[in-house]
């Protein structure tokens, strides 16, 4: 295995580049920091390069059993300082892995779905975070498939990821522009239901039972205009106090939890 000691490795210096979001394009490359991430990537199938491994860090359950993985994987293990994985790590937490994945293609072509989907839309999502807890809450409800729609941050940034706690890995996902978006949830013959603060119906009024899609936007500048129309339709989540909507992720769970409850019902 090759033993890294030094921050000025060229190899560590080229992951620190994967931080930055045209490198990872240029590259198709990304970073999985953590491991109970890392774990899920190698569960799912991710292809991964690289793995720095520090492991006097590996103290964790999850890192051990990442260790454990580590053989079938099929990425290069490079044994690394703690100093390194804590330089090549994010913020204060320092599992003992870190790894270097191929970027995957997530087209709307690649998305199966069951006889009865349940399918989520966000539309417009700039920040990673939010993309990331959309995921964990989808992945918690059952959601059948997410699909990002002109979104405005890459799907495997980094906090995306941890946001997810790697359900971005295990969750059926697509990238794809708002018409096209449109086009598929009409072809595939879903009841859309729009989250806008302008909603005519109460959400607990709406039949998720079926073949359904929840679209959600941006908390602050809302859905675009094209999503609307006598094809869909727009529900809305009652606000009592001073603000007037809440996170796209609370939003998310709110409604992916009143479909499972419906659909739990029968």
């Amino acid at each position: 295995m090759t033993q890294i000691t030094s921050l000025q490795n060229p190899r560590v210096k080229a992951v620190l580049r994967l931080r930055d979001a045209r490198h990872r394009a240029k590259q198709s490359r990304f970073l999985i920091d953590g491991a109970r991430e890392l774990g899920r990537a190698i569960q799912a199938g991710v292809r991964l390069r690289e793995v720095f491994v520090c492991r006097p860090a590996c103290a964790t359950p999850d890192a051990q059993q990442v260790l454990r993985m580590l053989d079938r994987c099929g990425a290069e293990i490079l044994e690394a300082t703690q100093p390194v994985l804590e330089k090549l790590t994010f913020g204060q937490r320092c599992e003992g892995l870190l790894g270097v994945a191929e970027t995957p293609r997530r087209g709307l072509d690649q998305l199966v779905l069951p006889d009865r989907p349940l399918v989520a839309v966000l539309q417009g999502a700039e920040k990673p975070g939010n993309v990331g807890a959309v995921l964990r809450s989808a992945d918690g409800a059952g959601v059948s498939a997410l699909i990002v729609a002109d979104g405005g941050t890459d799907l495997f940034n980094p906090n995306a990821i941890r946001a997810s706690l790697g359900t971005i890995f295990t969750m059926p996902l697509a990238a794809a522009g708002t018409a096209e978006t449109i086009d598929w949830l009409r072809r595939h013959g879903l009841a859309v239901y729009a989250a806008r603060g302008d909603g005519s119906l109460p959400y607990t009024e709406a039949d998720l039972r079926g073949p359904a899609a929840i679209v959600l936007g941006p908390e602050a500048t809302g859905l675009t205009p094209a999503w609307s129309g006598p094809w869909l339709t727009a529900v809305r989540l009652p606000m009592l106090g001073a603000a007037d909507s809440l996170n796209v992720s609370a939003t998310a769970a709110v409604l992916f939890y009143e479909a499972l409850r419906q659909r739990s019902a029968g």
